[in-house]
This record gives structure tokens, sequence and C-alpha cells, in this order.
């Protein structure tokens, strides 16, 4: 996959306890389980040789720890955007229990209540974005299912809720980047496990 113009791999962190079963972990520091360790071991390996011009990562301990155990943490930058979905009261529940009570909602489409709404999220995405257009080449970041899906959907030119068609494993690794310029951004890559 050789390419002149720059590459952004996103990782999605390790497993938890709480991604393993499916509740929503927006800004409760939930720690990788021992087998989410273990596959964040493994992602330096799958990570081409290239040299990185910045890392970047949430601050969450999931995302952190990722960074770390990948061996990039000696040269991240926490970014405070990068952060997970704010999901409000719908933290720490799962989908099928919170449609429940609200059939047919869709955090891409509906946001959360006292949380986040899409327009905040797409927002924090544009600014990474911007940022990750600022660096004069490849960028490494770590961070969370729900944000790195709007922010793949956000450098293609998309509204915020075409993230709800990308999904993205623990530990996957994803690559933008661009096809035939600097204005034309693309997938090059998705959700690689």
């Amino acid at each position: 996959m050789s390419t002149k113009f720059p590459q952004i791999f996103l990782v999605r962190h390790g497993e938890t306890e709480w991604s393993l079963l499916g509740r929503h972990t927006g800004r409760s520091d939930i720690a990788l389980t021992e087998n989410g360790e273990g596959a964040a071991r493994l992602v330096e390996g799958r990570i081409p040789q290239i040299h990185f011009d910045a890392v970047f990562s949430s601050p969450s301990q999931r995302a952190r720890r990722t960074c770390e155990l990948a061996g990039f943490g000696s040269k991240v930058k926490i970014d405070d955007n990068l952060a997970e979905w704010d999901y409000g009261r719908y933290e720490g529940i799962t989908t099928k229990d919170i449609q429940t009570h609200s059939p047919g909602w869709n955090v891409f489409r509906d946001g959360c209540p006292d949380g986040e709404s899409v327009s905040d999220v797409a927002a924090r995405a544009d600014v990474v974005i911007k940022k990750i257009r600022a660096v004069d080449g490849n960028v490494l970041i770590f961070s969370s299912s729900h944000f790195l899906r709007v922010l793949g959907a956000r450098w293609l030119g998309l509204g915020a809720e075409a993230g709800s068609f990308f999904i993205l494993d623990t530990t996957s690794i994803s690559i933008l980047g661009y096809e035939h310029n600097m204005q034309e951004p693309v997938v090059r890559s998705w959700n690689q496990t």
C-alpha cells in the first residue's frame, strides 16, 4: 500500500470489560482487560515500519494504554478532542437497553440526552482533521469507536451520521489518506484486525 501522500492511521483502543459487553463507554475511564492488553501489544507489529510525524491519543486510559503497549507512548500527545462521545444518561448502557425506552435510537442520528449531540462530535472531529492536515507527514491516532467512525465520515466530507456505516472492532487499524492530490481524501483501509 504505497503512496506519496501522508497516511493517517486510526487505532481503536483494546478490549475493556464494557466494550466486551456492548456498554457505551464515553467518559468512564475503564481499563483494558488482559485480552485487551495482549492485543494492544500486537498493534506495533501490525503497523508498517513508517515514520510518524505526530502521534495523538484520546485522554482515556484505554486509548493511552493501547498507545503505550503498542510502543508509541514516548511520542504521544494527548488531545481532548479525541475523547469518545459523551453519552450522558446513556453512559454504561447497551444500545438494546436504550432502545427499550427509545425505539430506533441511533447515536449517530440522535445523540445522547445530557451528553453530546451529533453536531458536537462532528465539530470535534473537524478540529482533529484540521490538526491532521497541518502535520506535514504521517499521523497515528489512538481513540474510541464512535468518535473514530465520525472522524472517518467527516474526513470524506460526509455528515457525522454516516459514521453509522463504519464499524470498528477493538484494536482495529484503519488508514485514511489521499488519492490523486491532497484535496481528494480517501479511506485506504478500514477495521483491520
